[in-house]
């Protein structure tokens, strides 16, 4: 490369970092970002109380009992057989339920729900009218259904709608964004060539984007497992595939602005209004199940779901255009995924470089 095109390109990112990521316009792309952030953390928080709650109650009891103590409590025991088996409740609920008799009579008759805990899971005994008529077991959170919850999140909202809107904030003000605040004179002012500013205004959008939802991606991980234990944790990140999975899950996240940047950037140069090609791109995106296996190819979607680390299980209850969204029919290699998204993304771009050429400038219309 040239190496006044090196450094012009360098200027470039460096004026455009300062102004996208301190640009007002842009606050909401953080607030996007930090969504999911802040769905992890609460729900880490509320199992963190939960789990202090049925160790606080295994500690009340008079003595420790497990799951094959529970399991012995059968329908029909009386009150005083289920207390000489797991001992008092350290929590009990009483509350009243109607019952018909008759035509024109009506009972009332005592519910009473004893709860137990062995510190991880809690045990649950429903009396009706001093006898058992049921019981359940229930425990927290695991670390494999939260891999899930976290797998499903990422490519649902954070792939298909946080980081689709960011980029489309910020890719399509790259451009638009200057005509509308009437200052991209100065750049097609300055001697430089075209080309050059695009690609350095890519590169800055690339960053910018890159830090914002790549921070994003590691804090969701990282506000997922504050609840699990050490050991847990531990045994996920060493023993596992924990490092694999939160690189692949970064790596995604860079691609997809990769992707969705040179098509943002592309219809900040073709479009007045972000709302029409943003709206046909989304369409698109969530289209890519039903289409045929070219097009396929030329969405970003496509490439994505098969770098996913995680595959999301299809469940037989699942309502059938859920499900079509999950499964992934057409999995490939993550070779052929990457040189592929990136195949995409480079003839776009070959495109805006044209496209850039021909720009010209009239705010009066703008």
């Amino acid at each position: 490369m040239n190496p006044l095109w090196w450094t012009q390109i360098q200027a470039v990112v460096r004026l455009e970092l300062r102004k996208t990521f301190f640009a007002k316009r842009g606050l909401w792309i953080y607030l996007l970002a930090l969504a999911p952030v802040a769905l992890f953390l609460t729900h880490s928080l509320v199992e963190i109380e939960r789990h202090g709650s049925r160790r606080a109650m295994a500690n009340q009891m008079a003595h420790p009992i497990t799951e094959q103590d529970f399991a012995a409590i059968q329908t029909g025991m009386t009150r005083d057989e289920v207390i000489a088996k797991l001992g008092e409740a350290p929590q009990d609920h009483t509350r009243s339920r109607r019952v018909r008799i008759d035509a024109h009579r009506v009972d009332q008759i005592e519910v009473e729900t004893l709860r137990y805990s062995d510190g991880s899971s809690d045990f649950l005994v429903i009396l009706d009218g001093g006898h058992v008529s049921g019981k359940g077991i229930s425990s927290g959170v695991s670390f494999g259904q939260d891999s899930y919850v976290f797998a499903g999140v990422f490519q649902f909202f954070f792939i298909r709608l946080a980081v689709f809107f960011g980029c489309l904030g910020i890719f399509m003000n790259l451009f638009r964004g200057e005509m509308l605040d009437k200052s991209l004179h100065f750049y097609l002012l300055a001697p430089m060539r075209r080309e050059v500013l695009m690609v350095g205004k890519y590169l800055a959008g690339l960053l910018a984007a890159g830090v914002i939802f790549t921070t994003s991606a590691a804090l969701q991980m990282a506000s997922m497992l504050i609840q699990f234990d050490g050991n847990t944790i531990s045994h996920y990140l060493f023993q596992g595939d924990g490092f694999s999975q939160i690189a692949a899950y970064l790596g995604v996240t860079v691609l997809a602005c990769v992707g969705y940047g040179s098509i943002f950037l592309a219809a900040g140069l073709l479009f007045r209004n972000p709302i029409v090609p943003a709206a046909i791109v989304l369409i698109w995106e969530a289209a890519n199940p039903l289409l045929p296996a070219m097009l396929k190819k030329l969405s970003v979607i496509y490439y994505l779901k098969s770098l996913c680390p995680v595959s999301i299980p299809v469940d037989p209850g699942m309502p059938p255009l859920f499900a079509l969204l999950v499964s992934n029919a057409d999995p490939i290699s993550a070779y052929i995924a990457v040189f592929g998204l990136l195949c995409v993304s480079l003839a776009i771009l070959t495109a805006c470089a044209t496209g850039v050429r021909r720009i010209e400038i009239n705010y009066t219309t703008e």
